[in-house]
């Protein structure tokens, strides 16, 4: 595994990355990595998948992070997993009250679940 982009805590681990659709609690959709650890889940945006971004991509060449996302696990309140055939998501709601959905489209988001309940 490469080495993340941003320092971990002590005792923390990463569990593993995968690439994900992000979709923030203000809408839109980006593609990504999400790393989560056993202290944090983290998300590097890639790609904006929403109208307005798609829309930009064709007048723009985008490299490198649109922005990035840091949850401490702590602030978790409720894990919920929505399965259709082809969209696997995970929604996150925290304890102010904000729901961050990550999905995997039409794979597998069990192992996903599996480490963001990892504490």
């Amino acid at each position: 595994m490469s080495t993340p982009p941003f320092e971990l805590l002590p005792e923390e681990k990463i569990i593993d990355t995968w690439t994900l659709l992000y979709i923030p609690p203000a809408g839109g959709k980006f593609n990504g990595k999400c790393t989560i650890t056993n202290k944090r889940i983290f998300y590097d945006a890639r790609m904006d998948y929403s109208a307005a971004g798609i829309a930009s991509s064709f007048f723009i060449i985008h490299s490198g992070s649109m922005g990035q996302l840091m949850i401490p696990k702590s602030s978790i309140t409720n894990v919920e997993v929505k399965k259709s055939f082809l969209d696997k998501r995970v929604t996150l709601t925290l304890d102010n009250g904000e729901k961050h959905a990550f999905s995997y489209g039409a794979m597998n988001i069990d192992k996903v679940v599996d480490a963001i309940n990892v504490r």
